[in-house]
């Protein structure tokens, strides 16, 4: 193995990809496109329809009035108390409401019964608003039957809002300020980057195998460098036009988020003037008339942020995306050698595609338990730890030695897997005219050199 002939190859790759108009698309467009699948269930959940849906309700309860209130989305009508269900059913197509609920008058128990009918499926949203509604005009009636003097008055007393301040103390009783919420959203974006990247760059490869096989240009290749050497220079090659891509990407988000923290940090310290020229202005401390609520959330936020390792999580996504994708590039040039076009590859890249897979369902459950069994064992074994230690090293539960662990073994199954891949491409490289097989890649396993 010459490693001047793997630079050459390498050379290749990347200058040839980096000049094409996809790259500098992809490049551009990635970034928009991340922030889209951010923004836009976002936006979807919070959508509620251009029409105004109407709600008919028949209360046999009589407590119901004043319990839904209309407004921009949803309007409540009250239909008589009279109205059976039988006459309800029969007229139901007169009425200008989407849907009716039928309440039924208060049984011993102090319970009603609830039927609700449509013109289309219920929705989920409008059922379960309902059921909390009709449940909550229900409780306050049995409390209210209670016959306690003051009743209002101790129910607005009782009533508490309870914001958890979360902690986590190291050995020597050190404290360090929690937000689950920003964990859980770093380790999804870090995880499923990487599981993206590794299945798009890793399918590059193959795609670029196949394209070179099939206008026969790797039988001029293979004459001036060995198979092995074509295949760790594509590898690489596409690896560095990957590393490229982030970097630019980095230095964006870098500049957005170096301007955002300047728009933030001007305005607290505009609010932060106003506030104090308020209270100094003030002659009593509570007519401050600056709310601060919102002040105190951003500086919230913002030392959440300050005490991520920031650098720390980077260079793993950095190691894990390298290692990750040399591992799944090595297979997936083994399977593109194996072929004469992509549509023969379903098959033989089912083994490669399943780990992936299963690394996305178990960093999903990594979200909410980074510390089980199952999420410490997937981001030790190779094939899925990329994604699945990714998932949990925000959460900062994961020991140094089960990190080391499971770079080293990412880093040795690459070797492991570079190997076989490279006795299967050595031979598939130069087959034409059949479709492989899983009997097939073993047999040329078998192959001497």
């Amino acid at each position: 193995m010459k490693l001047s002939n793997i630079g050459l190859i390498i050379g290749r790759e990347y200058s040839t990809r980096v000049k094409k108009k996809s790259f500098i698309l992809l490049t551009i467009l990635t970034p928009l496109l991340m922030a889209a699948l951010m923004v836009v269930p976002v936006l979807i959940s919070l959508y509620k329809g251009g029409d105004r849906q109407v709600i008919s309700i028949v209360d046999g309860t009589g407590l119901l009035e004043s319990y839904f209130e209309s407004d921009s989305h949803t309007e409540y009508r009250f239909l008589p108390v009279e109205t059976t269900q039988e006459n309800l059913k029969q007229t139901f197509a007169t009425y200008e409401s989407s849907t009716v609920l039928y309440v039924s008058p208060i049984d011993s128990a102090g319970n009603a019964s609830v039927t609700a009918y449509s013109k289309e499926p219920l929705s989920m949203e409008t059922k379960l608003d309902a059921e909390r509604t009709i449940a909550t005009a229900l409780r306050d009636r049995k409390l209210q039957n209670l016959n306690i003097d003051n009743f209002d008055e101790i129910m607005d007393k009782v009533k508490s809002d309870v914001k958890i301040d979360a902690y986590t103390l190291d050995n020597s009783g050190k404290e360090k300020k929690d937000s689950v919420e920003m964990y859980m959203v770093i380790a999804y974006l870090l995880s499923f980057l990487i599981y993206m990247f590794v299945f798009l760059f890793g399918s590059m490869v193959m795609r670029g195998v196949i394209e070179e096989k099939t206008n026969r240009i790797v039988e001029v290749i293979v004459s001036s460098v060995s198979s092995f050497e074509l295949m760790m220079g594509k590898i690489i090659g596409v690896a560095l036009v990957a590393l490229t891509q982030f970097a630019i990407w980095v230095l964006l988000l870098g500049g957005v988020a170096a301007g955002l923290s300047g728009v933030i940090s001007s305005k607290m310290a505009d609010k932060v003037a106003v506030a104090t020229e308020a209270m100094s202005e003030s002659p009593l401390p509570n007519a401050n008339p600056v709310d601060m609520g919102d002040l105190g959330e951003i500086a919230s936020i913002m030392d959440q942020i300050s005490q991520i390792n920031i650098g720390q999580i980077l260079l793993c996504f950095l190691v894990y995306f390298i290692l990750g994708y040399l591992l799944y590039a090595a297979m997936f040039a083994a399977v593109g050698s194996a072929v004469d076009n992509e549509a023969d590859t379903n098959q033989l890249s089912l083994p490669i595609t399943i780990p992936l897979m299963i690394g996305l369902f178990i960093m999903l459950h990594t979200f909410q338990h980074p510390s089980s069994q199952l999420s410490v064992w997937a981001s030790i074994i190779p094939f899925t730890s990329p994604m699945v230690m990714l998932a949990r090293i925000p959460f900062g539960v994961v020991p140094a030695w089960q990190l080391i662990l499971s770079i080293v073994l990412l880093a040795l199954t690459f070797v492991v897997i570079a190997w076989i891949s490279a006795k299967i491409y050595k031979v598939g490289i130069l087959t034409y005219g059949k479709k492989a097989t899983f009997k097939d890649l073993f047999k040329w396993l078998k192959y001497k050199d």
